[in-house]
């Protein structure tokens, strides 16, 4: 599929959410990454991506300033889906006491490769209360090696207390000129010809999410 074909491996490479990731690198450089993350927003604008592109930057072996190589080890793992120090967890889906209880049990061990555990629960907002109290303990008491990004579309849903503890970003739905640049790039990497009208009429259509351009483009 296109949209994870040519899935950003950079800051530089996100498209529309410039403030957000000005915050995340402006954070790298002065090595002041927060603990924990609330990346909040439509879907499809790039939440679970920056959170990905965030693990590379703070793991990579030779990074680049602010941004990951990826050429290291560490980078190309990640590529592989093979990293042991990223942990993503799809929480609609592993929403119980149970799952949780075992990530605060296996979160206290020291990374395996890089410098720190980087946990990505996307839909966060599906955890049970159960759940959420159980996963509140660890961000009160959270490892050094261990960094939290919690992804999510309904950030009402999840406890406040949770809330207090993370950094919150909050992502913008991606403006329509924003998305026709990207999707001319992916013609272009793809050697397809596309009408620049035609190419609007699918930014428009996805109201605000790239993921969904990209796959009306396909």
């Amino acid at each position: 599929m296109l949209y994870r074909k040519w899935r950003p491996r950079r800051f530089s490479e996100l498209a529309g959410q410039e403030h957000v990731t000005t915050v995340l690198q402006r954070a790298l450089q002065q090595q002041r990454v927060a603990h924990a993350y609330l990346f909040c927003g439509p879907r499809g604008t790039g939440k679970t991506t920056s959170a990905r592109v965030l693990a590379r930057a703070v793991n990579c072996l030779t990074p680049q300033g602010s941004e990951p190589d990826n050429q290291c080890a560490m980078c190309r793992n990640i590529d592989r889906g093979q990293a042991l120090d990223l942990i993503e967890m799809d929480a609609a889906s592993n929403r119980g006491i149970d799952e949780i209880r075992s990530l605060r049990e296996k979160v206290h061990f020291a990374p395996a490769e890089g410098k720190y555990k980087v946990y990505i629960v996307d839909e966060a907002h599906m955890l049970t209360e159960a759940a959420s109290n159980a996963f509140l303990k660890t961000l009160e008491e959270p490892p050094p090696h261990a960094i939290f990004v919690l992804c999510t579309t309904e950030p009402h849903k999840i406890l406040p207390t949770i809330i207090s503890r993370c950094q919150r970003l909050d992502f913008r739905r991606i403006p329509t000129t924003v998305m026709v640049e990207r999707l001319q790039f992916l013609c272009q990497a793809e050697n397809i010809e596309a009408d620049p009208k035609a190419l609007e009429i699918l930014a428009r259509s996805a109201e605000g999410s790239l993921r969904d351009a990209e796959t009306l483009l396909e």
